[in-house]
Order: structure tokens, then sequence, then C-alpha cells
């Protein structure tokens, strides 16, 4: 069998797998559908699995799609991305009972201390303590890579379609995502920290580390691979084949391998099973009232 036929079947088989596990997961929530509010945001962050796998499936698929088209893939990730992370704020807010729009603070943990580190410090006080203004402010700064990722992402493709993109516009959409995407997961880590006991049974580390998790290996592995092409261990042996398309090709394998474990870890993150033991409960309490 060819090698490339091998890749091909062996993604395909990866796809499979992960979307099978997250459509596992998602109908044992639709089946055990109590909180909305709190599954609805654990629909969102199953699907990430999923669709990274599905975009880059897509890509390997076309290997040989303009840049524009690989910008494009990219950016599908990247917006699903910045959505998952917010809601996973969303989440942690019903876990807690808050309720910024019908402005619910609990009385209990109104007033405590937020310690800000470098650089927040230069824009805000070291310590500040938390009310329903404080909640707020963590909200925008988590909602505010919602909006920012997909705007750069539509300039840069908008820019690449008319091949009018200059390096000083790359380095410029770089650095403003990279301080976006830093204060939205400063936002997760702060809250975290806030309020780490109550949120303990929820299992809150291996939840953000299953999204993180995702972002991390992409990320990083990007960067390698971008490593590897520069020191010449990644090479084209064709003149028609762009090291570049070699690079992507490489990256959207590795993720389709990955997101099979992280669909994995998945179910045990965003079990359903509280809401199953809710379900259970609330049918026991029926009975003795009857």
């Amino acid at each position: 069998m060819h090698p490339a036929q091998i890749v091909l079947y062996g993604s395909t088989l990866c796809v499979m797998i992960t979307v099978h596990f997250a459509m596992k997961l998602l109908a044992q929530h639709v089946l055990n559908w109590k909180k909305p509010k709190e599954q609805k945001a654990i629909v969102i962050i199953i699907l990430m699995a999923p669709l990274y796998a599905v975009d880059s499936y897509v890509g390997l698929i076309n290997f040989f799609g303009s840049e524009a088209f690989f910008t494009f893939l990219d950016s599908i990730k990247e917006c699903y991305e910045a959505l998952v992370i917010a809601k996973f704020l969303s989440l942690m807010y019903s876990y807690l009972n808050i309720s910024l729009s019908k402005n619910i603070v609990p009385d209990e943990i109104k007033g405590r201390e937020i310690h800000h580190s470098f650089p927040m410090t230069l824009f805000q006080p070291h310590t500040t303590r938390l009310d329903h203004q404080t909640l707020k402010l963590l909200k925008n700064w988590t909602w505010q890579f919602v909006v920012i990722r997909p705007v750069c992402s539509i300039l840069m493709i908008t820019l690449q379609y008319f091949d009018i993109y200059p390096n000083w516009v790359s380095w410029a959409n770089t650095i403003i995502l990279n301080i976006s995407v830093s204060l939205a997961l400063y936002s997760l880590v702060v809250f975290y920290h806030v309020f780490s006991k109550e949120l303990e049974p929820h299992k809150p580390l291996a939840k953000f580390l299953c999204i993180k998790g995702i972002v991390f290996f992409c990320f990083w592995q990007g960067i390698v691979l971008d490593l590897l092409a520069t020191l010449g261990i990644i090479r084209s042996r064709y003149s028609w084949l762009a090291v570049e398309r070699i690079e992507e090709g490489y990256q959207n394998i590795l993720v389709c391998i990955e997101m099979v474990f992280f669909s994995i870890y998945q179910q045990y993150a965003y079990t359903a099973a509280p809401y199953k033991a809710y379900n259970k409960s609330s049918a026991a309490s029926d009975k003795k009232s009857k």
C-alpha cells in the first residue's frame, strides 16, 4: 500500500473515532438534559475535538489548496477556540450560580480578594475586591478574544486573497492576537484561583486542560514544524511541492491523531454522570412527595 494511502486511511479512522466519542458524550448530555445553561456550554466545548479533527482532515484531503484556503481552515479552528474559552468561563459562572445579566452574585463570594500580577498591575490595582463589576470585567476580558479573533481572520483572508499581505501586517496581527488570547486566558486563571475550592467538585482543572491541551499541541507543534523546516530537516524533494504544504500536511496528520486522545479524555472531564445523578435524585424526591 502506498504511504499516502496509509496516511489517508489512518487519518480517516482517527476522525471517525473522534467523532464517535464526541457524539456518544453529546448524546449522554442530551438524554440527561437537566441544566441547560451548563450543558449548552459543555456541548460547545465537546464539539471542539471533532471540529479540529474534521477541519484538519479537510486540509489533508485538499493538500494542494491555496494559502488563503489553509488560512481559512486555521481561522475556523482559532475562532472556535475563542468561543470555547468564553463558554468555559460561562460554565464556571453557572457552577457558582453567578448571572451577570440578572445581576445575581451570591453573597458568600462577594468581597473576596483578587490579586493581579505583572503586567496587569500596570492597568489594575494589585489587589481588588470581588463584586459585580469585577466579574463583568473578567467576562469582558474573555469575550474580547471572541470578537478580535474573527476580525483578524477575516482581515488576513481578505489581504491574502488580493495578494496584499506585507510582513508588518503579519507581525501586527500576531502581536494583537497574542495579547488578546493572553488576556482571555489570564481572566480564566484569575477566576480559577479565586474559586478553586468551590469549583473542585466540578473538576475545573481537568476541563480547562482539555481545552488548553488542544490549543497547546496545535500551537507548539506548529512552531516545532517551522523550526524543522528552517533547519532543513523537513524538505521538499520536488520543485512543484512547497515545504509549507508538507508542514501543513504533518500538522493536519498530528491533529487528527491527537483529537482521538482528547475526545477520550473528554469522557472524564465533561462526563454526563452528575446530570444522571441529578435525574435519579429528582425522581426519588418526586416519589417521596407522592
